[in-house]
């Protein structure tokens, strides 16, 4: 026999009878989070994308009729934070009535109840911060960390920073802030490329790999700027630097290009953070066109969608390095087979309450069940619109 438990009162079932729990509200909320200062990759000194200000955060809170919660996010970076949230809006009734623990079909519901505008892009990203509320749910249910709910092959993860390698600071502050970043405890250091002057390029990373030693794990990211005969070029004069990887070389979308170099190069190719889908992840994974493979949960559709990628990415025996969000990247990263990266960033800090304790190198996870994230008051005052959805459609 199946129970539901009452509306905050633990369940008085006999052990091994299953309870099953029903979502009785979702809020979300738009929160846009100022950076410290105008943040510029190479996509800004070629003209392409203006500086960066700020990040919208499209938060998930879902509630139970036992008064469980669960919290999810996605973001999105300059554009599409509204059309997220208004989209996550439009579909959270759904959820309403909904065994909590269903995440695989209830993701199915989801993306079909929107899908006339399609199962990729802005639309599945608006279902990631739901469907990692309801995995954090799950996980809280559980009593467990969301790692060890998937079954985790490590307490702790390689990481890397990139907060401090940004191309409007000038070299010697990048520097500094590559000491102040590895007497933090991460473990290595990513620096932005793809500057129309490639000697620049060049010259700044000589310096860093000078200043921080051999010893120091260090990438580069071109963020799409470079053609083919560039990349090319400029990948062969980079391998005296002895690099973990160079990042998104060539445009997100040329599989081909990315092949070739990957197969051409000895430095490993890394790329697929701007991707929206499982699908075309899968198809960077048949072509041969990453080393790496850098997917974003909140970009793919949430963890749902990450879980059957990963599955995909071990079976081609890729390494994994999940794109920012490390609150929620850290766990997933826990759970790959093979020894993974994850990418530090602490832009998203003033929005939780809580940090991920890093030393020696990794990124350790806490024993807090679910993703072990409360959302800080500061968050709640940045907040520009929020709703809550406690009926079904």
């Amino acid at each position: 026999m199946t129970r539901t438990a009452p509306t905050g009162v633990a369940s008085t079932a006999p052990p091994g009878s299953p309870v099953v729990d029903r979502i009785a509200s979702v809020t979300l909320s738009s929160v846009v989070l100022p950076l410290r200062a105008p943040t510029s990759d190479a996509k800004v000194l070629t003209g392409r994308q203006r500086a960066m200000t700020e990040v919208v955060l499209l938060f998930a809170e879902v509630s139970t009729e036992a008064g469980l919660e669960g919290v999810g996010f996605g973001y999105s970076k300059r554009a599409g934070g509204p059309a997220q949230f208004a989209h996550a809006r439009e579909v959270a009734a759904d959820l309403i009535g909904e065994d909590p623990s269903d995440t695989g079909r209830l993701w199915t519901k989801l993306v079909w109840a929107g899908a006339s505008v399609g199962r990729s892009g802005a639309a599945t990203q608006a279902l990631a911060a739901l469907d990692i509320a309801l995995w954090d749910l799950k996980a809280k249910r559980a009593g467990l960390p969301l790692a060890k709910l998937l079954g985790a092959h490590r307490d702790s993860v390689r990481c890397y920073d990139t907060s401090g390698g940004f191309l409007h600071e000038p070299l010697e502050q990048v520097l500094a802030n590559a000491d102040r970043t590895l007497a933090a405890g991460v473990g290595g250091i990513k620096v932005k490329v793809g500057q129309p002057d490639v000697g620049e390029d060049l010259r700044r990373v000589r310096a860093v790999r000078e200043h921080v030693g051999d010893g120091v794990p260090l990438m580069v990211d071109a963020n799409q700027q470079w053609d083919r005969p560039t990349a090319q070029r400029v990948g062969r004069a980079l391998e005296e630097f002895g690099l973990v990887w160079i990042e998104e070389p060539l445009d997100a979308y040329d599989t081909e290009g990315h092949a070739q170099l990957a197969r051409s190069l000895d430095t490993a190719i890394a790329t697929g953070e701007m991707l929206t889908s499982v699908r075309e992840h899968d198809e960077l994974i048949r072509a041969g066109a990453a080393d790496v493979l850098q997917p974003d949960a909140p970009r793919i559709g949430g963890i749902t969608q990450f879980l059957k990628l990963a599955v995909l990415a071990e079976h081609a025996h890729l390494q994994l390095a999940p794109h920012f969000a490390m609150e929620i990247h850290a766990h997933l990263a826990a759970a790959y087979p093979i020894e993974p990266w994850v990418e530090h960033f602490d832009w998203l800090h003033p929005l939780f309450e809580e940090r991920l304790e890093v030393r020696d190198g990794r990124m350790h996870l806490s024993s807090r069940p679910g993703l072990g994230v409360t959302i800080s008051e500061r968050a709640r005052a940045w907040t520009v619109d929020r709703v809550r959805v406690d009926a079904p459609r």
